[in-house]
């Protein structure tokens, strides 16, 4: 049975591999592992272990604490509860790519962009 927190950690890792880029080949092979583990880490299907999420947490820069960000504890049931609903912006790729694109472009720029793209979202069609 998937534990909601595998479920959340991987999910998390999958959204930090997207934001920089990385293909879970160039993880796999960065922490050891073949790359359908990567893909079964990120489902949930098979849990993290806590050396191993070390390592990732280096390949992809971020600290461990990072992949428990939004993950609490039900009072009532003691069970643990993610706050990652699947409508997460942060959960599309399409938005990972987006905000790496957006980070991309020179400061001047990138307001100018914003500016558009708030008129484009105010559009009534």
């Amino acid at each position: 049975m998937v534990h909601t927190t595998d479920t959340h950690v991987g999910k998390m890792i999958r959204q930090r591999r997207w934001l920089i880029g990385m293909t879970q080949q160039q993880l796999a092979e960065s922490v050891g592992v073949k790359f359908q583990q990567i893909q079964k880490y990120e489902t949930g299907v098979n849990r993290v272990s806590a050396s191993r999420l070390w390592e990732i947490a280096g390949v992809l820069g971020v600290p461990v604490s990072s992949f428990f960000e939004g993950l609490h504890v039900d009072d009532a049931a003691g069970s643990a509860v993610s706050e990652i609903l699947p409508d997460d912006p942060m959960g599309d790729k399409d938005v990972i790519e987006l905000v790496r694109a957006f980070y991309g472009i020179p400061t001047s720029q990138r307001y100018r962009l914003l500016a558009l793209a708030r008129v484009l979202a105010d559009t009534d069609q």
